[in-house]
C-alpha cells in the first residue's frame, strides 16, 4: 500500500468484530504482536484497541447485535460524515447506521455499496486512525471481492474520487495514483452464499510462517501461500471464530 498514514478517501482502520474477545485477543496477539487494551468506559461496550509499540494499529470488539456477523471491517477516511452518507446514497449504496459520535473521537457510521459489501465511514476529530501503516503486523492493503465490477467502479468513484488501474482480472483502487487496494470479480470458485465484502491484508514479515501459526491456534487457511502476478506472497486465512483476512509480504511502499 503507497498510502502510509490516514488521508481523506483512503483507509484509516480496521476492526473485527468477533463473538469471543478474549480468544481473539490472544490469537491476533500471538500472530501479529499486538498489545490489546480495552476502553474502560461502559459506553465502549468492552471496544479494544491494539497496538505495536505506541501505534494504535487496529481494533477488536464484541458483536453488539444479533445479526452482526463475526468479521472484519474496514473504515475509509472522510472529510464529513454527512455528507458521505449522502454520497453514498446518491450512487446507489444503503446506510445501515446514520452518522453518529464517538466520545470525542470523532464521527461514524457504517454503509452497504450497491453490491452488498459493508463498509465504514470514519470523520476524524482527536482520532485520526491506524498510527501505522504497511510495517509487519499493520495494515497493508485492503481489497473489494464482489460479483459486479463495473457498478463498484462507478459507486466507488462517485463516493471518494478514487483512481482504478486494472490489469488482468484485477483492479486497483488508488487516491492520486497511490494505490491502497484492489478488487476481485467473484467467479464461481465462490460459493454463491458468500456475499461481496471488503477483505483487510495485514503486512507480515514471513508468509508461510503465519500461516502455519494461524493453523496451529485453532484458525484455518483459505488460500494457501502463494505469489500472485507482479504482486507480494500472500494468503488468506480465518481465525478461530470464523473472521476472513488476509496476509502479504511486507514490503516498502506496499
Amino acid at each position: 500500500m503507497k498510502l502510509d498514514e490516514p488521508v481523506t478517501g483512503g483507509p484509516c482502520w480496521t476492526e473485527l468484530g468477533t463473538s469471543d474477545l478474549e480468544s481473539a485477543e490472544r490469537f491476533y496477539t500471538e500472530l501479529f504482536g499486538w498489545r490489546p487494551e480495552t476502553d474502560p468506559r461502559q459506553e465502549a461496550g468492552g471496544y479494544t484497541v491494539a497496538h505495536l509499540a505506541d501505534a494504535a494499529v487496529a481494533a477488536l470488539a464484541p458483536l453488539y447485535q444479533e445479526s452482526q456477523p463475526v468479521a472484519w471491517n474496514v473504515s475509509f477516511a472522510v472529510r464529513d460524515a454527512d455528507a458521505a452518507v449522502a454520497a453514498v446514497r446518491a450512487a446507489g449504496g444503503t446506510v445501515v447506521l446514520e452518522p453518529m459520535e464517538v466520545f470525542d473521537l470523532g464521527r461514524f457510521a457504517v454503509v452497504f455499496d450497491p453490491g452488498g459489501a459493508t463498509f465504514q465511514l470514519w470523520q476524524a476529530r482527536t482520532f485520526p486512525g491506524a498510527g501505522l501503516f504497511n510495517a509487519p503486523g499493520t495494515l497493508g492493503w485492503v481489497e473489494l471481492l464482489r460479483r459486479a465490477p463495473e457498478r463498484a467502479r462507478s459507486f466507488y468513484t462517485a463516493v471518494f474520487g478514487w483512481s482504478v488501474s486494472t490489469g488482468g482480472r484485477y483492479a486497483r483502487w488508488g487516491i492520486e495514483g497511490a494505490d491502497f487496494g484492489g478488487m476481485i470479480t467473484m467467479d464461481d470458485k465462490f460459493p454463491p452464499e458468500v456475499p461481496s465484502h471488503w477483505l483487510p491484508y495485514f503486512a507480515v514479515e514471513d508468509v508461510d510462517d503465519t500461516a502455519r501459526v494461524t493453523a496451529e491456534a485453532g484458525g484455518s487457511l483459505l488460500m494457501e501461500p502463494t505469489t500472485v502476478p507482479e504482486g507480494p506472497w500472500i494468503a488468506v486465512l480465518r481465525d478461530p471464530q470464523g473472521a476472513v483476512f488476509g496476509v502479504r509480504a511486507a514490503e516498502t511502499g506496499g
